[in-house]
């Protein structure tokens, strides 16, 4: 019985921080709320591993999981941002920008859940990577211009529901002897947040970016390809007109 809980109390735990996360946002902890949403992203990382090393899986926990998510990185991220950059603009353009965000992560995780999708990617930026970066951003706010934590935002949310494929990372298992070990790494984690916050954020920002960069490249990638390949079509059928009207002169 303790097995079959175990994935989802992580899924709580990864619950619980969102939201406490909105309550330190709402009592002007804004940086506290953004390094709960980057533990919350190891809690998540670890329900799914644990319930396939114990072989538990199942749609309750896959809905769980989901809703969590929406909360955690989707809503969580959204606040924090909001608080730190958007309310010295424009009232309607910072409410629709903060809006987007989580309603494009649903939007996500509920194409995720019916969609399927290729073996060993993801399609679109998972939401704990975007809301990953976006928290990360909202910590150096005092250096960033307000404008570019809008850009991310929104180039964040279309990201997400993109057609471009991540790689997923979902194979790399928890041996069931070390499951042991998963409580003791979140709450490392939680104390390595309390006494280094900004390394910590910097250590999880630089492979996030990279990872959404990584998409965005190859996406780029395929339509210059694809590009090419209508240009060179295009000059092949030319070449094919010009070809009869030559012999005929």
């Amino acid at each position: 019985m303790i097995a079959k809980s175990l994935p989802n109390l992580f899924t709580i735990g990864n619950l619980f921080l969102g939201i406490l996360s909105i309550i330190f946002v709402f009592n002007g902890l804004p940086d506290y709320a953004a390094i709960l949403v980057i533990v919350a992203m190891l809690t998540d990382g670890l329900d799914g591993r644990v319930a396939r090393a114990l072989n538990v899986q199942s749609d309750f926990g896959k809905e769980l999981d989901s809703l969590s998510d929406v909360i955690s990185f989707g809503v969580a991220p959204a606040f924090i941002v909001y608080s730190v950059a958007f309310q010295g603009l424009n009232d309607a353009a910072a409410w629709i920008v903060t809006a987007i965000f989580p309603i494009c992560g649903a939007l996500r995780l509920a194409r995720f859940n019916v969609v399927a999708g290729t073996p060993g990617y993801f399609v679109g930026l998972p939401i704990p990577a975007a809301g990953g970066v976006l928290c990360t951003l909202a910590l150096f706010h005092t250096s960033l211009s307000p404008y570019i934590l809008i850009a991310s935002t929104i180039l964040l949310s279309f990201l997400m529901v993109s057609n471009i494929k991540y790689p997923s990372f979902k194979k790399v298992a928890i041996p069931r002897p070390m499951l042991w070990i998963a409580p003791l790494l979140l709450i490392g984690a939680v104390i390595l947040a309390k006494m280094y916050p900004g390394q910590l954020s910097k250590l999880v920002f630089i492979p996030l970016v990279l990872y959404a960069l990584y998409g965005l490249k190859k996406n780029v990638n395929i339509i210059v390809r694809r590009l090419a390949r209508k240009h060179r079509k295009q000059l092949e059928s030319q070449y094919q007109e010009e070809q009869p009207a030559q012999s005929e002169g």
